[in-house]
């Protein structure tokens, strides 16, 4: 068959809503000035629906140092890629950085997040190499890990969280180890994006013990929100030394564009020299590189922006909890609420949500979740208030009653 003619009929399991779905459920329109309030279809919202977690996005230094920084250099400079003509002292300067502030040796600057965690895997786990990780693994570690299988390696995955399986998943992972004359990379997260809940950290270091295994950890929710001092997960639970590897974006806590994966000098000079997708890429234009230095410096200089963010993350989530809603494990600041429903009632909850209470907030339905949950997930700012935070719980237990009194339509959209 031929491919134009197989894709119009096979939409795949998210594009088959495209007719229903585009323009409003999916690839929305949020206009006007980065924050809590925006535009949405041309009237105010209050916006539960960006990873601004530590609210940097429009934070007035930063503005400065992203417009003065463009104004001197433009958005080229530096022109190619790292290795070729793409170096420059900043790029160094952040990586050394961002690795004191994780406490690790050194640190690699990556152009962006998702081809970067796909690099890292591609480059460290050779075919006699075995991968084992967590089930709810973000896309760039599952493409990571299909390009691993796709060289002949093997891989083993283990159900979300669960310790149990992960220790004989790697059992079988070291038999097949020895066998080869490979090694085995565990990888996790430090904060699944979708749920909020924490990968076990603790626990996997602990298994280091009985394992030789090196941990890769992608942290990217973790960064800046998690910890003492907002150095990830990791310092949360006391483990940093554990993770071999510590990856990162700037697209969350940062508010910008681009990231970095953590380790000792040894193995990141290995990737500086190995990862395709930053070898074969553009260098971070320098405008991202001033903007990730001031960004970095607030998150370590003002701790009240971290503490605002709890506060919201608190009152929200202990206000939706007393109503009665199910959030799931979250212990970040991720708030997924959980409802009973098919995908129309999702979609007409959201819609609902959004027009008659200016609302906007991220809807999740089937094939992400099972087909009779409605998933409406709502991120926090440092920037949000009590009263968006009072209002919206309101809002949402008016939504739960209708939703269980099926006042949405379960056919159609529209209400």
């Amino acid at each position: 068959m031929d491919i134009f003619e197989r894709i119009s009929t096979n939409r795949g399991d998210l594009g088959k809503y495209q007719k229903e779905a585009h323009g409003y459920f999916a690839f929305p329109k949020l206009e006007g000035e980065i924050g809590t309030r925006m535009k949405f279809r041309g009237k105010e919202v209050l916006v539960w629906s960006l990873n601004n977690y530590l609210g940097l996005a429009n934070h007035p230094e930063v503005r400065k140092v992203d417009a003065d920084a463009a104004a001197e250099f433009g958005m080229a400079y530096p022109m190619g890629a790292r290795m070729m003509s793409g170096q420059t002292s900043k790029h160094e300067e952040l990586e050394n950085k961002l690795a004191e502030f994780v406490g690790k040796e050194d640190a690699f600057l990556l152009n962006y997040g998702y081809p970067g965690m796909v690099s890292i895997i591609d480059s460290l786990a050779t075919r006699r190499d075995v991968i084992v990780y967590d089930s709810e693994a973000h896309a760039c570690i599952m493409d990571g890990i299909f390009l691993h299988k796709s060289k002949g390696g093997k891989s083993f995955v283990y159900p979300h969280n669960d310790m149990a399986r992960c220790e004989k998943m790697l059992g079988f992972a070291k038999k097949n180890a020895e066998e080869n004359g490979g090694g085995i990379l565990v990888i996790t997260e430090g904060v699944f994006g979708m749920a909020g809940d924490l990968g076990k950290l603790d626990e996997v270091v602990a298994l280091k013990k009985k394992f030789d295994f090196r941990l890769l950890v992608d942290d990217a929710h973790g960064f800046g929100t998690m910890g003492k001092t907002g150095a990830g997960t990791g310092e949360h639970f006391g483990v940093q030394d554990g993770i071999d590897l510590y990856f990162s974006t700037f697209a969350k806590s940062m508010a910008g564009i681009g990231g970095f994966i953590a380790s000792n000098e040894n193995v990141v000079n290995f990737l500086r020299y190995n990862m395709r997708s930053q070898t074969f890429a553009k260098s971070l234009p320098m405008p991202m590189v001033y903007g990730a230095l001031k960004r970095l410096d607030l998150l370590k200089t003002k701790p009240e922006l971290r503490e605002n963010l709890w506060e919201v993350v608190k009152l929200l989530q202990k206000g939706l909890r007393e109503k009665g809603f199910n959030l799931g494990d979250t212990q970040s600041p991720v708030t997924p609420v959980f409802l009973s429903g098919g995908p129309m009632e999702g979609a007409n909850v959201t819609l609902d949500l959004r027009e008659n209470y200016n609302i906007f907030c991220s809807v999740v339905v089937y094939p992400i979740v099972p087909k009779d949950v409605i998933m409406l997930r709502i991120i926090p700012t440092a920037v949000h208030t009590k009263e968006d935070v009072e209002y919206t719980i309101k809002a949402f237990a008016e939504v739960q009653e209708k939703l269980k009194a099926n006042k949405y339509d379960k056919e159609k959209i529209g209400m």
